[in-house]
């Protein structure tokens, strides 16, 4: 059912750098879903964001019906159920699993190149005066800039946690510059977007890091312009959104995924896959000694993970299971037809094995916190 209310915006708080922001954004745009984006300063934080939500995490959706709604994915799936018409995931149920495991991919790994990129390359004072404005939007450059640089140095200071130290720099770059984008310009070369001659779930999650912070901050902006025209030209495409009204799944003949795709997906499963185990192991392990009626913190503590042949180590992330269990309960609702065909692509890109991944301790969202949910 549509929602009475599609003519009322929704407000989306957010800013122009912030990844997720620009995923929910694309989404918006997709689906043409009337809404205003509303600048999340300080002062929006605290009037409307933590009241609210109880976490200071962007981007947030007010509905018309006066809902704060947080996490992307949440307000996705929100939103697909009062929005059907040209539904996000493709219906091919192949084409569906790729576009999730596009969006964990996103999400959560690309979070790596996209934060490497920003903050250890020449994207200043750009990056102090976008911060400046959270903080004092109307105030002087010069302030904006002081200001900005005493906020970026918080979202700077996250790069240990996420594996980007001097043990790894060179390995991201050998991998985004060397493999990354050339795999993706070559993609880009012959299709129009990632699935099909519409966009679906796995282009407006890739919008994220792609964007707000490949494209859009300076120094990865020019190198994505030089090595990766065909990415651009995606990028563009998809700021030129709504889409059709009609979707066509297949992008060449029959195809519903692309065998361009194909090396991404392996690189998926070979580099993610094997720390999202990992992660499984450790949120299973942490339950045992922890109260399990607590929130989970954001990390909980370090392992290893390994990039283009470099290992290092970075947090153990509860999220990044609920995101994964998400992309599991997708494969295992298949019918046993459709695991046919979607085992036959699994095969091809070496994770089949990765979705039997089984899970001792879920975990679950409430409140916009993460919690242990059923022991299995």
């Amino acid at each position: 059912m549509q929602n009475d209310n599609m003519s009322a915006p929704y407000v989306l708080f957010g800013t122009a750098f912030s990844l997720y922001t620009a995923k929910l954004r694309a989404y918006l745009q997709l689906k043409n879903i009337p809404f205003v984006e509303k600048l999340a300063t300080r002062a929006v934080y605290k009037k409307q964001i933590v009241p609210n939500t109880g976490v200071r995490i962007i981007p947030v959706l007010l509905t018309p019906q006066g809902q704060y709604l947080q996490d992307t994915a949440v307000i996705i799936e929100y939103l697909e159920a009062l929005y059907p018409q040209t539904p996000i995931l493709p219906p091919d149920p192949s084409a569906k699993l790729v576009a999730m495991l596009f969006e964990l991919w996103a999400d959560e790994w690309l979070l790596i190149p996209a934060m490497h990129y920003r903050w250890n390359k020449a994207n200043f004072p750009f990056l102090y005066q976008e911060f400046g404005r959270v903080l004092a939007p109307l105030a002087p450059r010069f302030i904006r800039g002081f200001l900005g640089k005493k906020l970026a140095a918080k979202f700077s200071g996250m790069l240990p946690i996420l594996g980007i130290n001097t043990n790894t720099t060179a390995a991201i770059e050998a991998w985004y510059e060397g493999q990354f984008l050339p795999q993706l310009d070559m993609h880009f070369s012959q299709h129009a977007y990632l699935l099909g001659n519409t966009p679906c779930l796995a282009d407006v999650a890739l919008m994220g890091p792609l964007y707000a912070h490949l494209y859009r901050d300076p120094a990865p902006g020019l190198l994505m312009g030089k090595h990766a025209p065909h990415l651009v030209a995606w990028i563009e495409r998809m700021l030129k959104q709504p889409a059709p009204a009609t979707r066509s799944v297949n992008a060449i003949g029959d195809e519903a995924v692309p065998t361009t795709l194909v090396p991404i997906l392996q690189s998926m499963f070979q580099q993610q896959w094997p720390e999202l185990r990992d992660t499984v192991r450790k949120v299973a392990d942490y339950a045992v000694r922890h109260l399990p009626t607590k929130p989970l913190p954001r990390s909980l503590g370090l392992h290893a993970f390994s990039l283009d042949g470099v290992t290092s180590q970075r947090g153990v992330f509860a999220f990044s299971q609920w995101k994964l269990q998400r992309v599991v309960d997708c494969y295992q609702g298949f019918d046993e037809h459709q695991k046919i065909q979607v085992n036959e692509l699994l095969t091809q890109v070496d994770g089949l094995a990765a979705l039997q991944i089984g899970f001792t301790q879920r975990v679950e969202r409430r409140n916009n916190r993460l919690y242990y949910g059923d022991q299995l």
